[in-house]
């Protein structure tokens, strides 16, 4: 029997009493991912926790078991369908709210169990320093008002101060948030053993901070669906109770684990917003898009965008210090060590493909160029003879640039995204070895449902229609003309807990295909790595359906058929072939770096097989 490790028998004892507290002994408690978070497949709850370190101090073990305790209580304090009736459509509301039902169940637990309280204290103390909130001068605008909702929510919940790592964002919104909402607060505080009252007096909470319209909006689209439902029960009363069958609530899976890093931060953070659960709208969007292929209308809806104020195109290398990505570098490269052999051997493999694709010929007999010592034999049996030089001839495989364009949506979080920035990093080795520009991008959102674009169009009167309603983040990793060893560490960037949000396809596919245009070769050849369609949930919740995908579709009809760019597809547990001609679906991330390979082989190949037959 293997000994076990130190860190061994933390998980162990971790994961034991994570169950116990939750009250499931049937739950998977697994360790590995970025972020802490619960996945629901069938009826068995899956929990996963990022990987304790090596030699972990006693701050980071605190911090571990309060992450593993706030989900615990979720699970066992939390109930979903009440939560969700009445629950505000995303925004400042809906935030708060995801907040408020976070504190509560932490400080239900925090209450009976004394060490439980001090697991949670030092996770929310981490969290907050690595967001910033312990920063002194920060004001409302540089921080958000549900942050500071469900810290001072947990301190009159639970009776015990904030950590110091809270000092900052205390100091810009203690105040207003005091004096408007203290009464709710305490009314809050008598009802913790209630969600139903509980609810109640958030709502009432929301309308004290004139936030009671995103409330209205919430209850009237659920009056307007209950008028609906009894119209067609009226109508048509068996296809009604049919339906009602069908709905069986013992027959829904949740596949969704949302992070909870609103902002661009990176931080380890411990997960307390209400998307763990799954029941967010966005889950239950993308769900039903996989379910079925997407119908583009006749007359699609025009894309718009509400404001670019907030976009932003960014090097990796400017989100975070350069400390920090070769510590997330070291972190890939210890995760993948195994991996990364198997890919390095299909890259290789590609290689020697691409190298004996590249048919070099030589002039000979020329009288200037390189000096052609095989004939210096005719010189010295004949001086008269003139030297002999020779010029290799000019190959058209050599002017080619590839970009590897890399969903960085929360969907992609753990072993995908891993998978993705290993394989890219080895392709991009190989391809610069072959004389081929390699450029490597990624595409997310600055906040969850909706950021400052959202808060924007609040402002202005909530206008219809606004068209997309998120702030777009687009990632350089390795531009085309940077060797790879100045953008080996920029990778680990995705391992960055915090980075990966939503995702709106079409503008990233636009994007990077702009950016190709641009480039001087002439072969570009474009992959996209994802691993399902466009999902926005402040987008969708407030513009027609179909908008983010009507809108990719279109832009994949332009680059396949009204340009030159040659686009690849390779969709990870997603048929992404219903998007595009050229593409391929795996459903084990393993096979990530072999298709990627065989990919770029059987372009490359076809490209040959072309110039011969040009030749000819």
């Amino acid at each position: 029997m293997a000994t076990q490790t130190p860190v061994d028998t933390f998980k162990r004892v971790l994961a034991a009493t994570t169950k116990a507290l939750a009250g499931k002994t049937e739950l998977e408690v697994q360790f590995g991912g970025e972020v802490a978070g619960l996945v629901k497949s069938g009826d068995v709850d899956h929990l996963v926790l990022p990987m304790p370190p090596t030699q972990p101090t006693q701050v980071a073990i605190a911090k571990s078991r309060g992450q593993a305790d706030a989900l615990a209580l979720k699970l066992a304090l939390h109930d979903p369908d009440i939560f969700a009736k009445d629950l505000p459509r995303p925004g400042p509301a809906r935030a708060i709210c995801e907040a408020l039902e976070q504190a509560r169940v932490e400080s239900l637990g925090a209450k009976f169990m004394e060490g439980v309280s001090d697991n949670l204290h030092a996770a929310l103390d981490a969290r907050c320093i690595r967001r910033g909130f312990h920063q002194d001068g920060l004001s409302q605008d540089d921080t958000p008002m549900a942050e500071a909702m469900g810290l001072i929510a947990r301190e009159v919940f639970s009776g015990r101060a904030l950590p110091d790592g809270a000092n900052g964002i205390m100091q810009a919104w203690r105040d207003h948030i005091e004096t408007t909402g203290s009464e709710a607060l305490d009314n809050l505080a008598d009802n913790l053993d209630d969600q139903v009252e509980f609810a109640k007096y958030t709502q009432e909470l929301l309308k004290a901070f004139d936030l009671g319209d995103e409330l209205s909006d919430a209850e009237q689209g659920d009056e307007d669906e209950d008028d609906e439902s009894r119209q067609d029960e009226d109508n048509n009363p068996q296809n009604a109770q049919e339906e009602q069958e069908e709905q069986d609530p013992g027959s829904a899976q949740v596949s969704e684990a949302d992070a909870l890093d609103d902002d661009e931060t990176d931080a380890s953070d411990t997960v307390d917003a209400d998307d763990i659960d799954g029941d967010s709208t966005e889950s239950d969007e993308a769900t039903e898009q996989e379910g079925r292929r997407p119908e583009f209308s006749n007359a699609p809806t025009p894309y718009s965008v509400y404001t670019r104020a907030h976009d932003e195109v960014i090097k990796a290398e400017e989100l975070c210090e350069i400390e920090e990505l070769t510590r997330l570098r070291t972190y890939l490269d210890g995760h993948m060590a195994g991996l990364s052999a198997v890919i390095a051997r299909l890259a290789n493999r590609l290689q020697r493909r691409l190298l004996a694709q590249q048919q070099r010929s030589w002039n000979f007999d020329l009288e200037e160029g390189i000096l052609d010592t095989a004939r210096l034999t005719r010189v010295v049996t004949d001086p008269m003879q003139a030297l002999s030089f020779k010029e290799e001839e000019a190959t058209e495989f050599r002017d080619t640039v590839v970009t590897i364009l890399i969903d960085n949506s929360g969907s992609m979080r753990g072993r995908p995204i891993m998978m993705a920035a290993v394989c890219a990093d080895i392709l991009a080795r190989t391809l610069e070895r072959c004389a081929v520009k390699a450029e490597i991008l990624g595409f997310t959102t600055r906040a969850w449902k909706g950021g400052a674009s959202f808060q924007d169009w609040l402002a202005a009167g909530k206008p219809d229609h606004p068209g997309r309603l998120n702030d777009l983040r687009h990632i350089i990793y390795k531009s085309a003309d940077m060797p790879w060893r100045r953008a080996k560490h920029n990778l680990g960037l995705m391992m960055r807990e915090g980075l990966l949000k939503e995702n709106i396809d079409g503008e990233a596919l636009e994007w990077a295909f702009g950016r190709l245009m641009a480039r001087p070769e002439q072969r570009r050849i474009l992959m996209v790595i994802s691993d399902g369609a466009p999902v926005d949930d402040a987008t969708q919740s407030r513009n027609r359906s179909g908008m983010l995908e009507n809108h990719l579709h279109q832009v994949i009809d332009k680059i396949e058929n009204r340009s030159e760019v040659e686009l690849i597809a390779i969709g990870i547990n997603h048929d992404v072939t219903r998007w595009y001609q050229h593409a391929v679906t795996i459903t084990d991330v393993e096979e990530l770096g072999g298709v990627m390979t065989e990919k770029l082989a059987e372009l490359f190949a076809d490209k040959s097989k072309t110039t011969r037959r040009r030749r000819r």
